[in-house]
């Protein structure tokens, strides 16, 4: 019977970096605008990283997703969830370690996702008063 070892967490945390730098390659690619990376390992159990993107338009966001989908297939990381796509005003990717959120940009401001996930940590202990 063989054993599974657990992969360092180096070694997930290379993993995780080397996906971004493809996500980022291909959104550059695909013209996509203010993009935004948001570190939340250590944060969250969903994920490494979160990329927050805008497209010009519902057309625009749905070609960036589907360049992205493509490309990650095509570095073997297809089992990606996807969710929104049909609308195109706000898709969500999940690869996994990334969280990719591609949104038209009225969408964008009105959620404004980026805020709460860069908000300041609150230390244990401290009172919100």
């Amino acid at each position: 019977m063989a054993s599974v070892l657990p992969q360092s967490l180096e070694r997930g945390a290379d993993a995780a970096a080397r996906a971004l730098e493809l996500v980022l390659a291909s959104l550059e690619d695909s013209k996509a605008e203010d993009i935004v990376t948001i570190n939340i390992a250590g944060k969250s159990a969903l994920g490494d990283y979160m990329v927050v993107v805008s497209g010009r338009s519902s057309r625009h966001v749905m070609a960036i997703c589907e360049h992205l989908i493509s490309d990650l297939k095509d570095e073997g990381l297809g089992g990606a969830r996807v969710e929104g796509q049909e609308a195109g005003d706000w898709v969500l990717i999940d690869t996994g370690d990334i969280i990719i959120h591609v949104f038209r940009p009225e969408v964008r401001e009105f959620y404004n996702i980026e805020k709460m996930w860069a908000a300041p940590e609150v230390e244990e202990g401290t009172s919100l008063h």
